[in-house]
């Protein structure tokens, strides 16, 4: 599942590290979806808010909102929007507290290029499964139209 040349999936990239969004979006971006960087949950979740996002690659470890109270702001915004977390901490329990969190998955960090394309395709079938706007032509599902 990748992106078309005339209305790209929107990968939501969040990290306060500016080298490991930039790493993500190095491994995305050729495959032709078209990323939004952003350093923290607050700055991600008003994305989520005002644009359509189709997958989001979010750091475990922000500052200010926690990973887990970025996710959960996310979910009151759009409830299928697949969230991929990253982190140099994949111990049993934060991976546990991830997925009891509803993220899709977590990786670990430093991160495998083939791992990170894998679980956003596969993220992305789901999403569009679950009935998410996915499909680039399509646009935004009943509900999930932009907010000004």
């Amino acid at each position: 599942m990748t992106a078309t040349a005339q209305r790209p999936y929107s990968i939501l990239i969040t990290d306060d590290d500016r080298a490991c969004r930039e790493a993500l979006r190095d491994i995305v971006e050729p495959q032709g979806y078209r990323t939004i960087l952003t350093s923290s949950g607050e700055e991600a979740v008003e994305v989520v808010q005002f644009e359509v996002v189709h997958a989001v690659l979010l750091d475990m470890h922000m500052p200010t909102l926690t990973r887990l109270e970025t996710l959960q702001l996310m979910r009151q915004i759009n409830q299928l929007l697949p969230c991929i977390l990253v982190t140099a901490d994949a111990t049993e329990a934060l991976i546990r507290q991830a997925l009891n969190a509803h993220a899709y998955s977590v990786i670990p960090k430093p991160v495998s290029k083939h791992l990170v394309l894998h679980t956003v395709v596969r993220a992305l079938g789901r999403y569009q499964m679950s009935g998410g706007p996915v499909d680039p032509g399509r646009g935004p599902a009943p509900g999930d139209e932009h907010r000004n």
